[in-house]
């Protein structure tokens, strides 16, 4: 069992970033340690930055927010 799955309440680490611009999904691993401000679509080849009040790019196109909002502590400001 990958750590964060399974268990009710638990830290997901994986999340599908999903291009706003073209569509395109990719699941990502999340950084534990560090913000990920920019991330560069593969199929559009757009640069994705957080949007306002967001602190990475998961939290702004993710399907989980990253792992310290998740786990409701602080976490980086863009």
């Amino acid at each position: 069992m990958t750590p964060g799955k399974g268990v009710r309440g638990a830290v997901s680490f994986e999340s599908v970033l999903t291009c706003p611009h073209c569509g395109h999904a990719k699941r990502e691993e999340m950084p534990v340690d560090a913000c990920q401000f920019f991330y560069e679509c593969e199929n559009c080849k757009i640069l994705l930055r957080p949007k306002s009040g967001d602190c990475c790019v998961f939290c702004s196109f993710g399907s989980v927010k990253c792992p310290p909002i998740q786990g409701q502590q602080n976490c980086c400001s863009p």
